[in-house]
């Protein structure tokens, strides 16, 4: 059996033992069934991964013992920052968990004209939790020991004033540029729109801002594939993909 991976977001340090959240202690013990003394793999975000083995199997409280940990994180050398537009229902989320497996190193929520979605304070809050929820499970089943900095949702010109990359691209079905170069970029940001698409007067709002609109190809994608399909290509031509 695969090692399982689990992340949590307490300090681990080799040789101590810590207690296991509830969430994580079911999957280990209840659905897993581990014993004592089986293996599993934590980390915590802080780019390394801790071996480490249950000391006492509990379904709600289980510790584990720390051993070694190791410094190796499939990091890609491409850094993107993907700047979404919120949607409704679980495509958003969908683009988390897939973006955090191709390597995705930031992730800006935003809102534009076409978003229909509005969150309150306590909403957003409560998001913010469930989002991390999604991007952890993604780097314990990708093998990411670093997770990506998910920002909290942002006003579209607010992220255009702020985002800084070697390239930035805006993904537009009524332009026909590519991801074409003239150097080999260490970091990139992607800006892709809802549903409906970004309104006119943002793409050239983009433009001003220093993004390049370009088309991925024929067919119009919609809002969770063209972000997949965007951060493959780069991660093919300047990251570890291929």
């Amino acid at each position: 059996m695969r090692i399982p991976r689990i992340y949590t977001d307490q300090a681990l340090n080799p040789g101590t033992e810590i207690t296991l959240e509830e969430s994580s202690s079911r999957h280990l013990c209840a659905v897993l069934r581990l014993q004592a003394g089986d293996a599993l793999t934590l980390f915590n975000g802080d780019g390394c991964s801790y071996q480490a083995s249950i000391r006492q199997p509990d379904k709600k409280k289980a510790s584990v013992a720390i051993g070694e940990c190791s410094t190796q994180d499939p990091r890609s050398p491409l850094s993107i920052h993907l700047g979404i537009a919120l949607s409704k229902g679980d495509r958003f989320e969908w683009v988390l968990q897939k973006a955090t497996e191709l390597g995705a190193a930031r992730i800006t929520p935003l809102y534009t004209q076409r978003v229909d979605l509005k969150l309150n304070r306590e909403r957003t809050e409560k998001k913010q939790r469930h989002w991390q929820q999604i991007i952890a499970s993604a780097c314990e089943q990708c093998g990411r020991n670093s997770l990506p900095y998910l920002d909290s949702p942002a006003q579209l010109p607010d992220w255009l004033n702020n985002v800084q990359a070697d390239q930035k691209w805006v993904l537009s079905p009524a332009h026909h540029d590519d991801f074409n170069t003239a150097s080999t970029p260490a970091s990139a940001a992607l800006l892709i729109g809802p549903e409906g698409g970004l309104d006119d007067s943002e793409v050239e709002l983009a433009l001003r801002s220093g993004f390049k609109a370009l088309q991925l190809g024929p067919r119009v994608l919609r809002t969770e594939t063209a972000p997949i399909a965007a951060i493959s290509i780069l991660q093919y031509r300047w990251g570890d993909l291929g």
